[in-house]
């Protein structure tokens, strides 16, 4: 690990300031990731802002639905009475990932903003343009069995990694977020993350300075309640990430399909959720049928690397499979 300066900030002005003063530098809250980049020297800021101390770990009902507070831990985000009851997708994504230690550590802004488990961005002496931008993509070409299907380009083909934001895509979410100019603004959280595109070094739209200040969940996504399911399918039952993953969410009219929300995880440089998919399902009588044909549409664009064409029938069948327990056919 390089030296770095830290400093811990009292509010969110002398945090966002701290930040514009030594570019580079990085926000810390849990650390469960940032720390271990650091220590493989694959992230080296200037300085380290810990914001531990900001008030921002709350969870309560509003009038728009629930807010959830970035500093709020996985573990009490998953555990909450209003999330289990209201939104049990997001706890059943959030159990999936990790382990009870991490997620106990592990914080809601932190698990949006985690960076890539590619072996060649956390390997210093290979080319990475994500880490090292104009560098080349080893994995391009390299053993690219964990990389993306979806939405790669020439210049990165790494996945994103976590559970979490695959469940509040489905759900609709919103991201407050704090500019350092101090205004703040609520953002559809499918405007956080980004392609990779000619600038894989940046994972989101976030500027410098820009502090993630909540996760807003609306009322209308109750009422996926109770027909949701989150499916990671890994290479071993813990202390691994997702081959693929799927958040499946329905709201039923009988046995009618009247909304649908599919969004794969562990494809593409950030999550990807699939209109094409939700297309199929609207207005269609749940079952294998229809399932099948939303998880052909899913993965109908998909372009398979030289390791990874199993993700493309993969895929597919997680689809298929998170649709029927969404459903309470399986």
């Amino acid at each position: 690990m390089r030296p770095f300066e830290y400093v811990r900030a009292d509010d969110a002005a002398a945090g966002a300031a701290a930040a514009l003063q030594a570019p580079g530098s990085r926000f810390l809250a849990g650390g469960t990731n940032l720390l271990d980049l650091m220590k493989e020297d694959v992230e080296r800021p200037p300085r380290v802002i810990d914001i531990r101390r900001l008030p921002l770990g709350q969870i309560e009902r509003t009038r728009a639905g629930l807010s959830l507070g970035a500093l709020a831990t996985n573990t009490e985000t998953a555990n909450h009475p209003m999330v289990r009851e209201h939104y049990p997708l997001l706890s059943q994504a959030i159990v999936a990932g990790a382990s009870g230690q991490l997620r106990n550590m592990a914080t809601n802004g932190g698990n949006l903003l985690q960076r890539t488990r590619c072996n060649y961005f956390y390997d210093t002496a290979m080319p990475c343009n994500k880490r090292q931008p104009g560098s080349g993509c080893a994995a391009r070409e390299g053993l690219n069995r964990i990389h993306a299907v979806l939405g790669w380009s020439e210049a990165c083909v790494a996945t994103y990694p976590g559970d979490m934001a695959n469940a509040l895509y489905a759900l609709d979410a919103s991201v407050r977020v704090r500019a350092a100019s101090g205004a703040e603004r609520l953002m559809p959280i499918g405007e956080l993350h980004r392609l990779p595109g000619n600038a894989p070094d940046r994972d989101t739209t976030l500027a410098p300075g820009d502090l993630i200040l909540g996760v807003e969940l609306p009322v209308a996504a109750a009422a996926f309640a109770r027909n949701s399911h989150y499916l990671k399918v890994r290479d071993r039952a813990s202390y691994a990430f997702a081959m693929v993953a799927v958040a499946a969410a329905l709201d039923m009219d009988g046995n009618r399909i009247r909304q649908a929300r599919v969004v794969l995880g562990s494809v593409a440089h950030m999550p990807w959720r699939s209109a094409a998919a939700e297309a199929a399902l609207v207005g269609q009588p749940a079952g294998p049928e229809a399932f099948r044909r939303a998880g052909e549409a899913a993965l109908a664009e998909a372009r398979p690397l030289a390791h990874n064409a199993y993700k493309v029938e993969l895929g597919r069948r997680a689809v298929e499979r998170a649709l029927m327990r969404a459903s309470r056919l399986a």
